[in-house]
């Protein structure tokens, strides 16, 4: 469903239609150019081994920019070894997911441990009937 929407980068007003494309055609077509100089450094045989830092000094393009397009999937680590991007809880370098391995199992004890003190609360409140009437 389309939407109106204001742009992030240069505030116009720009019909939003699918969640690929956040900005504007004017600054889409930016992006595009960016997207453009990045990858073409990345394809030299001598830049694939580049890390972020690396890329973003010699491109100048912004790692936050660069980062979108490996979580948008349109870079692919398979093919750039020192290439990742921020955990979002800690920012340690990670290649997929959302969350480095320690974040993950972090969060996932955290959970087990509320989901036991969830149970254990149950436990406290369990009423037992007895059942009246008519035997069998």
């Amino acid at each position: 469903m389309a939407e109106l929407a204001n742009c992030p980068k240069c505030g116009r007003l720009f019909v939003k239609q699918s969640s690929i494309r956040d900005v504007c055609e004017q600054c889409y077509k930016e992006e595009e150019k960016l997207f453009e100089k990045v990858y073409s450094f990345l394809r030299k045989r001598e830049n694939r081994a580049a890390t972020m830092a690396q890329v973003v000094e010699a491109t100048g393009v912004s790692e936050s920019l660069i980062t979108k397009w490996i979580k948008m999937g349109r870079i692919q680590l398979v093919l750039f070894p020192n290439l990742g991007y921020p955990c979002e809880s800690c920012g340690a370098m990670i290649r997929e997911g959302q969350l480095c391995t320690k974040c993950r199992a972090k969060l996932q004890t955290e959970l087990k441990r509320a989901e036991e003190e969830k149970q254990r609360e149950r436990l406290k409140f369990t009423t037992y009937y007895t059942q009246k009437g008519e035997e069998r």
